[in-house]
């Protein structure tokens, strides 16, 4: 099932369900996403997207793909790397990434797997963590490197979480129709050129025990999102560099779950 936040021709905002067979129309969901909810009869039109879920916490691994870790002479981690996403950094499918008026001039992507956490999870084994998993999504982990690696002095969070630099969506796709999300093909596309091109089997760390080892540290509520890191191929690794630029597209697909699109602009 696929699990859309959407607004109306009226503007009213609405969870929703998405078939691709009738792509303009949602059936409405009445109740608490994730939680305890229902599908009704009742249909709207798609106005706008909407990010599919309005996250309680963003949790972001750092080096979680090691020929990512190679391309940026990092050593691999031996357990995740964590950091954290402001939740305002936030932005849904065929919404624009912003480029802040003042900077940062090195704007990076990078094409992630989102978990979306559907029961509260705390000091759980890698076992149990399915269990506790609502559904997944495209993630892109937008990333001011100047800010990351140089202005704040390694300290990640202040770079990622400029508004629009986590885009999220088109929708959230619920656990039952992902066998296998530790085996998904997942890429960048960037002005119709593939960047970025894995699969999440390449993962350090997978996603059972991601959920596993962060709930050994703080509560994952319902509603949080966890981004499961990059695969190589990011911009600040190349030669010459490759940053976002305005009037840019940049699409992240996902095997089984969908792609999801931004258009890069200037703040005004």
């Amino acid at each position: 099932m696929r699990i859309i936040r959407f607004a109306s021709a009226s503007k009213e905002i609405f969870y929703g369900v998405f078939s691709p067979n009738r792509p303009g129309i949602a059936k409405i969901i009445e109740g608490d996403v994730p939680g305890n909810y229902k599908i009704t009869s009742r249909e709207e039109k798609i106005s706008l997207w909407l990010p599919p879920i309005i996250p309680l916490n963003i949790l972001a691994l750092g080096i979680n793909y090691k020929k990512h870790g190679d391309e940026t002479a990092m050593s691999c981690p031996d357990q995740p790397i964590l950091f954290i996403k402001a939740t305002s950094s936030i932005t849904g499918h065929n919404h624009p990434v912003v480029l802040p008026a003042t900077g940062p001039d090195m704007v990076d992507y990078e094409a992630e797997l989102a978990v979306v956490v559907g029961k509260s999870a705390k000091n759980i084994k890698p076992d149990q963590a399915m269990d506790h998993i609502f559904g997944y999504s495209c993630a892109n982990d937008v990333s001011a490197r100047d800010w990351q690696f140089d202005k704040q002095k390694g300290q990640w969070a202040r770079g990622k979480s400029f508004d629009t630099f986590c885009p999220l969506g088109p929708w959230i796709v619920t656990k039952d129709e992902i066998d296998n999300p530790n085996n998904l093909a997942i890429r960048t596309i960037l002005n119709g050129q593939i960047v970025q091109d894995a699969r999440t089997s390449e993962m350090i760390f997978n996603i059972q025990t991601i959920v596993s080892n962060l709930s050994c540290a703080m509560t994952l509520l319902p509603g949080t999102v966890i981004l499961t890191g990059t695969p190589e191929g990011v911009g600040f690794t190349r030669q010459p560099p490759l940053f976002l630029q305005e009037g840019d597209v940049i699409s992240v697909e996902i095997e089984n779950i969908g792609t999801l699109t931004n258009q890069v602009i200037k703040e005004s």
